[in-house]
């Protein structure tokens, strides 16, 4: 989302917190004894609570787009939904834009046009958070943020077990 608004591409490096937290989680998945945490990741409790954390994060990362690209473009809605989009979905739309860019596209590998389930609920997040942003909503922040972050962690376990 950096490269949408022009901005240095490797300026998410300058948070140093968030690169420790993603390095120690990827040493201790790789390299723990005894695959300690693939066992403990294999029961469902400990499934719904990462879940649950990766859907958070999600939905700061939609919230954060959105705000970011109204301090650019005050009135930009499509612009507020495209970067909310990009930054929760990640790679799934920015390869398909890099792709496009760069010459090597081809329409029958599109995830614009066969969307993957978390680009379609990302999507959704992204337009409700800029209603709710440029105050067409009328519920705070914070409700629709855990509202929408329930609803995500309950129907991706509804689509586990069932």
């Amino acid at each position: 989302s950096c490269l949408l608004l022009a901005e240095p591409p490797l300026k998410f490096l300058a948070n140093h917190t968030n690169i420790l937290l993603a390095s120690s989680i990827w040493y201790i998945t790789f390299f723990c004894p005894r695959d300690l945490v693939s066992q403990g990741y294999s029961y469902l409790p400990v499934q719904l609570l990462a879940s649950g954390m990766k859907e958070v994060t999600r939905t700061w990362k939609i919230v954060g787009g959105v705000t970011h690209a109204n301090s650019y473009y005050k009135n930009g809605w499509i612009v507020m939904i495209a970067i909310g989009w990009a930054r929760g979905a990640g790679g799934t739309i920015i390869t398909n834009f890099e792709r496009l860019l760069k010459g090597d596209w081809k329409p029958e590998g599109d995830e614009w046009l066969k969307m993957s389930y978390p680009a379609k609920v990302t999507l959704l997040g992204s337009v409700i958070f800029t209603f709710q942003h440029t105050q067409h909503l009328a519920i705070s922040k914070h409700n629709l943020m855990f509202l929408y972050t329930i609803f995500i962690v309950a129907t991706k376990s509804l689509n586990w077990r069932w």
